[in-house]
């Protein structure tokens, strides 16, 4: 009797399975709860029941290491957001200062302004006044790479230079969305035309520092190199324009010479001897005029005096040095 019972049973479970639930259960009136159907078991009344591994956990202990390693990225964090903003506050005071527009007060303009300002006399740039982004005082930092879990964020944590790796993947990625672009003007019947081609005549590739820099990751030099050959493939797709602002991100404009730039023409005197002359030459609210004569003597001639004019040691080394 107990043998067909549980054959019975057996047959029963069998016809009850996930695909059959539906017409079986609303027979029965079963209703399926997480796979108790599919996967029965039986457990002890006095057993603890183990929650599924999707159940979130609460109370997690956190290491003293993982801890001290949040507690400074978020330090770190809060000081740069404190210095940013006190950065920005005096920029806009010294843009008030000098008449200007506080919004496009440039970095160059702040340098300038600090030498009009604070003139010194001192040679060496690190004693001289300046005020720069903390980011160029202080310099960036990674920040936390790891959850309280210990879980990393970025997804190429595990190649040990996720960001460079990263780069590299970009990489790929537009090469794949320039393939697309350019069967698409192929199935026009249309040539890839010249214009479609990046032009970087006027500028040059991020050196390895300033590749690190902006990476926060040392490389090696093959590192490096293969970037250089990643990118430079890039470029010479046939359709490189549509990827121009991802190239330019790791490329460095040249300066270029103004052509409206007047160079003075010399002069000759009355001794055929070619001179320059400079009027109007502005320091605070002095003027002066200054000139150079080719083949001259190598004097000095301040107001009818020599370097002795200045009384002070300091603008005597600075005539000194510009002329020597």
């Amino acid at each position: 009797m107990a043998m067909l019972m549980f054959t019975r049973f057996i047959n029963l479970r069998n016809v009850i399975n996930i695909n059959n639930f539906g017409a079986i259960g609303s027979i029965l009136n079963i209703t399926q709860c997480s796979d108790v159907i599919s996967k029965p078991y039986c457990i002890n009344i006095n057993d603890d029941i183990i929650p599924h591994k999707s159940a979130k956990l609460t109370g997690k202990k956190v290491s003293s290491a993982m801890r001290a390693y949040l507690k400074r990225s978020n330090d770190y964090k809060e000081f740069m957001k404190k210095q940013i903003a006190e950065y920005d506050i005096g920029k806009r005071y010294l843009a008030n200062i000098m008449g200007e527009d506080p919004e496009n007060f440039t970095q160059k303009d702040i340098n300038s302004a600090i030498r009009y300002l604070f003139p010194s006399g001192l040679y060496d740039r690190g004693a001289q006044p300046m005020m720069l982004h903390p980011i160029d005082v202080y310099g960036n930092r990674k920040e936390a790479e790891f959850d309280e879990s210990g879980r990393p964020h970025h997804f190429l944590f595990y190649t040990t230079k996720p960001n460079y790796y990263e780069v590299l993947h970009n990489i790929a990625k537009s090469m794949i969305h320039l393939n697309k672009i350019e069967d698409q003007i192929l199935e026009r019947n249309i040539q890839s035309a010249p214009e479609h081609k990046i032009d970087l005549s006027d500028s040059e590739w991020l050196q390895k520092n300033s590749l690190e820099k902006i990476l926060l990751e040392e490389l090696l030099d093959k590192e490096y190199d293969y970037f250089i050959k990643s990118m430079q493939r890039l470029v010479d797709h046939p359709v490189s324009k549509h990827a121009e602002s991802f190239i330019m991100e790791y490329r460095r404009k040249l300066s270029s010479i103004n052509e409206d730039i007047k160079i003075p023409k010399p002069e000759y005197d009355n001794d055929n001897r070619p001179f320059v002359l400079i009027d109007r030459c502005a320091r605070k609210n002095t003027r002066g005029e200054v000139k150079v004569i080719g083949n001259g003597s190598g004097k000095i001639t301040i107001n009818g005096k020599d370097l002795t004019y200045f009384d002070d040691m300091q603008c005597r080394e600075q005539i000194d040095d510009v002329i020597a």
